[in-house]
């Protein structure tokens, strides 16, 4: 008997807890990424980290830069280089529109989370993001532990 997997089923590997505290996300888009055998190897190990990448433009291609996908322990000469750039799989007109984007000052392209998609292929979830301020931070938390404290107090009442 198999097992179906739902539609939206993603295998999150790794993601990036401080991107939606640090940066206003303002679009978000779904990539593939170029690995070699060893890497996606060390993913499926959920050994990955995101949190310090950046997405930059080189010749009209974007390239993921600085995620940090360690060395599979089982591969001896054919390892990879843990912080290499690796190259974002987008159509033509997407590139062309996180360009346009990009020109306005301080905004930048982050990753949000690394998966498996149903296909079992390796994706990463981008997003184009405008840093916050500190008072905006600061709104961030206040919104966090008030919905906190809302929910705290509709599950004591248990309306």
């Amino acid at each position: 008997m198999s097992v179906r997997k739902p539609e939206s089923y993603k295998h999150v590997v790794a993601t990036n807890r401080k991107a939606r505290f640090e940066y206003f996300i303002e679009d978000e888009m779904e990539a593939g990424i170029v690995l070699t055998g060893t890497e996606v190897k060390s993913i499926r190990n959920n050994e990955a980290n995101i949190n310090d990448a950046y997405a930059e433009v080189r010749a009209d291609e974007l390239y993921l830069v600085n995620a940090y996908i360690p060395e599979y322990d089982k591969a001896h000469q054919e390892n990879h280089e843990t912080r290499r750039p690796r190259k974002l799989l987008l159509h033509k007109k997407q590139i062309k529109k996180l360009i346009g984007k990009l020109k306005t000052k301080g905004v930048t392209i982050i990753p949000l989370s690394l998966y498996f998609n149903k296909k079992n292929l390796a994706k990463i979830e981008i997003g184009v993001a405008k840093g916050k301020k500190l008072y905006d931070k600061r709104e961030s938390i206040k919104n966090d532990e008030w919905q906190r404290q809302k929910a705290r107090a509709l599950k004591d009442n248990k309306f």
